[in-house]
């Protein structure tokens, strides 16, 4: 069958709803995705909609993404109109941009303004300056001034990702007052929990959930059924600490305050779930030195980005190769120093890269703090002597019985305990110091860490097999 009858046989096929394009795990279909873009490719656009419509906007956002980087305009273009604000908001940030270069400022500032100010903050963050300037000047004045204010904060901060349409309500209402003034105003936003309470200077004095408002009779002060005490964002914290504040206290929501602790906007857990899985992935990419690890990210910006590291780490590597060089007399009597030197110094890095992601999580999560780091150390330190004892011991019977060497099975099994010790100090003071030094330590720990154990591991074993006389 040739590849125009497999398109044809495709279309005439019954169409899939919603629920069979998505498999157990939440995922689209590989067929139902092949379907559609085989629609698209054939040029009827109408099946690829009928497919489409049903699907949810974060669905449709995952089909975009999902095609080909040149299936995707012809994609878009194919779904007018379903591919709408709502879709643009769910998509991944590179693809989006993608998208948004080939659309007129006209229609980029009618999609912003169909979203919250949080959705469409995001949707412009990221154009150039230019581009910027062009759909804020589209853009309605009330929702401009929402956007130009946002970027007027730090990326990645509260002020960025929060929302400013929220409710606000004087302490001096009552219940029923509340209730008339959320049923009679339209300027509401479309989604919210709970009512927020202020004085007369706009600062936030206490919180009322909707489901204390909807059952306290009319008559009620709100001052007597709100919260008093409540959780207060600053504008400029870093998202990272908000989604913390958010887990720890089991928020659904939270008021953003300024310099001046006045009322500004809001914070909703569905942003911050978001923020988590940003963060959670991004360090582990970091630890790697992978950049973002986003597959929809540009080659280019790709290649820079791991290519500096990799640089990095040759660096590091010449200078663990410096320290063998110490002992080309001792590797050319003894050539099998060779051969064991690379155990020593991968187990300990294995060892290392363990502590490491560890003591980075545990920063993250304020798990590790100033109060507890001497006992967190002390931990590590124990953990890291008794795995050193157990691998020194197995190795070091290993190599025994297969060079038929006790001295050279001794010897490995010490520097395993050395490198081990090693990798669990550095693994934790390396982070450590960088906090303390406000440096991530997802970003440049792991090269520290990594060359510690190197040098350690090639110096250790070397240099016990010198000292023993092993080489001569």
């Amino acid at each position: 069958m040739s590849e125009s009858e497999k398109v044809a046989a495709a279309l005439e096929a019954e169409p899939m709803d919603a629920a069979s394009a998505i498999d157990e795990e939440d995922r689209l279909r590989p067929e139902f995705v092949a379907r559609v873009l085989d629609a698209v490719e054939a040029g009827d656009d109408e099946t690829a909609r009928e497919l489409v419509e049903p699907l949810h906007p974060a669905d449709v956002a995952d089909l975009i993404e999902l095609a080909a980087r040149d299936e995707r305009d012809g994609l878009v273009k194919a779904l007018a109109g379903i591919v709408d604000a709502e879709v643009l908001a769910e998509m991944n940030e590179h693809v989006r941009e993608t998208l948004l270069d080939a659309m007129d400022p006209e229609q980029v500032a009618d999609f912003a303004g169909q979203l919250e100010s949080d959705d469409a903050v995001a949707l412009i963050e990221d154009l150039d300056r230019d581009e910027q300037e062009a759909v804020l000047r589209a853009m309605e004045p009330d929702d401009r001034a929402a956007v130009e204010e946002a970027l007027t904060y730090p990326e990645e901060s509260a002020g960025r990702m929060m929302q400013r349409d929220l409710v606000a309500v004087p302490e001096h209402w009552k219940v029923g007052q509340v209730i008339d003034y959320l049923r009679s105003t339209d300027e509401l936003p479309t989604d919210f929990w709970e009512v927020f309470v202020v004085d007369p200077g706009h600062h936030p004095v206490g919180t009322c959930k909707l489901s204390t408002i909807m059952r306290a009779p009319r008559t009620t002060p709100v001052a007597e059924v709100m919260a008093s005490e409540q959780t207060l964002i600053p504008v400029d914290m870093d998202q990272e600490d908000v989604a913390l504040r958010f887990q720890k206290y089991a928020l659904v929501s939270a008021a953003v305050v300024d310099s001046e602790a006045r009322l500004v906007g809001m914070i909703t857990v569905d942003d911050v779930v978001h923020i988590i899985q940003e963060e959670a992935g991004e360090d582990v990419l970091l630890l790697s030195g992978a950049g973002e690890g986003d597959i929809n990210e540009p080659i280019p910006l790709t290649v820079r980005r791991r290519l500096f590291w990799l640089v990095v780490n040759l660096g590091t590597a010449i200078v663990a190769a410096s320290v063998v060089s110490l002992f080309q007399v001792e590797i050319g009597k003894y050539a099998v120093l060779a051969v064991l030197m690379p155990i020593v110094a991968g187990m300990g890095g294995n060892a290392g890269t363990q502590t490491l992601a560890v003591t980075v999580r545990a920063i993250a999560t304020n798990q590790l703090t100033e109060s507890n780091t001497l006992r967190t150390f002390g931990r590590e330190l124990t953990i890291a002597l008794a795995n050193g004892i157990s691998l020194g011991i197995l190795i070091g019977i290993g190599v025994t019985l297969v060079f038929h060497n006790p001295l050279l099975g001794a010897v490995m099994g010490a520097a395993m305990v050395i490198n081990n010790l090693a990798a669990g100090i550095g693994g934790i003071i390396v982070p450590v110091t960088l906090d303390r030094f406000r440096i991530d330590p997802a970003v440049s720990s792991a090269v520290f860490v990594t060359t510690l154990t190197d040098v350690t591991g090639f110096f250790s074993f070397l240099g016990l097999a010198s000292l023993v006389g092993l080489g001569r």
